[in-house]
């Protein structure tokens, strides 16, 4: 055991936030990327997304082969923003500052924190249950409030140790789930359940939504757990690591949740973790089900934790301009977050399949016009260029509020409402095409078209990227301009 994988150290609250990661605290390689997407993938939620299209009506060969368009298409997105960990040492949703401004970033940041807290209760649900079923307790509240605090510790140590917690789930994850496919297949008869209805546009590509969606609301906080990696990482091996991971173990657990839907059936839908537990078969490996649905739900929930607690952050910092808060303030930070998410959990755990269905399609009508300008800017148009001391200054290169950015980002999210096949509303459109559901697709596109020229016009992007300078280390790829913003002045390097 290294000095850094000592308990100490590994325990140890988190010191950085929404600052940059200095040079001498970075670390790792990007294979850690794949076991911990691969390992948040590797959960009961995924389960659910991937019974839903079955359950909605697809038969189990379509919606697997939809939910894996989804996914690859979504992943590749999701993966394009990971990429950008190493290079800035940035959380994710800082970086949108550059695009939106200092205030402007909060627009988009809000609907991220939503995002975070819907997750993190309907996922809570789940964990409860399963730790309820694991201690052989009723009340599903204690559930809730033992998952809570799991989540809660394991988020205020932070980065490390969340690492851990991601690769103990990908070895429990890939054991588990192997072993429930093997039971589904010596109880029933899951060859006479696949390819027994025609192809379905409608229900194929609520599919491919559900597959996309679920790798697209990963965009506006994978990066955070990248952004520790050393500069030097290459974008291309921590896009592949990041993707495969993620892809992999979710279209692993999306197949099985469309399985087990086409041959369950409602015995699936009206409880979701105790059919896993009696598929297992005996008590005591029931057990250890309940155990590795815990685990991998506990991944992902510190992700939902840790990355609302910096979105808040973010936003509160907006208008103070601090870059950095104390440890006990960052700890109260995710207390508070834990408590409101367990909070929804315990008041709003009914109806959970029709609600999570409607809850991540949403998601995706509010975050695709946000991935395509953040992808847009920092590849297309900064061109992997960004002033991060300017990302905490209103008064800097980017302004408070970016008003081009912000009403690209309205126009996207309108423009996809006549698309929209909700419980609440169905679009005309969406009517039309029989009720198919393409408004994500519309979202990116349309997005995109309209924000690339006017961003080429109003963006005002450094010749070169600019660091604050205790974090400064010599790139041999870019060199600075003598008459760039910044150049000579202490406060921050150009590499």
């Amino acid at each position: 055991m290294t000095h850094d994988d000592s308990p100490e150290v590994l325990l140890a609250p988190e010191r950085r936030t929404i600052d940059v990661v200095p040079d001498d605290e970075r670390h790792g390689t990007p294979r850690s990327q794949f076991t911990l997407w691969f390992g948040a993938n590797m959960q009961i939620t995924a389960v659910v997304d991937g019974a839903l299209a079955v359950v909605f009506g697809a038969d189990a060969l379509w919606a697997i082969l939809g939910l894996l368009i989804g996914n690859v298409l979504g992943g590749t997105v999701m993966a394009l923003h990971a990429a950008q960990g190493p290079r800035m040492g940035l959380p994710q949703m800082i970086s949108s500052r550059a695009q939106f401004g200092i205030k402007g970033a909060v627009v988009p940041l809000v609907l991220v924190i939503l995002m975070y807290l819907g997750f993190a209760a309907t996922g809570t649900v789940l964990a409860g249950q399963a730790v309820n079923a694991a201690l052989g307790i009723d009340n599903p509240t204690v559930g809730i409030v033992v998952f809570g605090l799991l989540t809660a510790f394991v988020a205020i140590a932070g980065y490390r140790l969340i690492h851990i917690v991601g690769r103990v789930a990908t070895v429990v994850g890939v054991i588990g789930f192997t072993y429930l496919a093997v039971r589904l297949f010596a109880e029933y008869d899951v060859a006479a359940a696949v390819g027994v209805k025609g192809f379905d546009i409608v229900t194929f590509l609520l599919a491919i939504s559900l597959g996309a969606g679920w790798q697209l609301t990963f965009g506006p906080y994978v990066a955070d757990y990248s952004r520790y990696l050393p500069r030097e990482t290459s974008e291309r091996t921590t896009f592949w690591s990041t993707f495969l991971g993620s892809v992999i173990g979710s279209q692993w657990s999306m197949t099985f949740g469309a399985l087990v839907a086409a041959v369950a059936g409602d015995a699936f839908l009206g409880n979701q973790v105790g059919f896993l537990g009696e598929l297992a078969g005996p008590a005591a490996i029931a057990f250890l089900v309940y155990l590795v649905i815990v685990v991998g739900k506990l991944t992902v929930n510190v992700l939902n934790a840790y990355g609302g607690f910096m979105s808040i952050l973010t936003t509160v910092t907006a208008f103070d301009g601090r870059s950095q808060i104390s440890t006990r303030a960052r700890t109260l930070y995710i207390l508070g977050f834990i408590f409101v998410s367990m909070f929804i959990a315990i008041a709003a755990s009914a109806d959970f399949l029709d609600n999570f269905k409607n809850f991540v399609l949403m998601l995706l009508m509010v975050f695709t016009p946000w991935s395509a300008i953040n992808l847009i800017d920092y590849y297309l148009v900064s061109k992997e260029r960004i002033d991060i001391p300017a990302l905490y200054d209103g008064n800097g290169r980017y302004g408070d509020w970016n008003v081009p950015a912000l009403a690209c980002y309205v126009v996207g999210v309108v423009a996809q409402i006549p698309f929209l096949a909700q419980k609440m509303y169905t679009g005309p459109v969406t009517e039309w095409l029989g009720g198919a559901d393409i408004s994500w697709i519309v979202g990116i596109v349309l997005t995109a078209a309209i924000y690339y020229p006017v961003a080429k016009r109003t963006a005002n992007p450094p010749t070169a990227m600019i660091y604050p300078a205790q974090t400064a280390m010599v790139d041999s790829r870019t060199r600075p301009r003598a008459d760039d913003a910044g150049h000579g002045d202490p406060r921050f390097d150009q590499v």
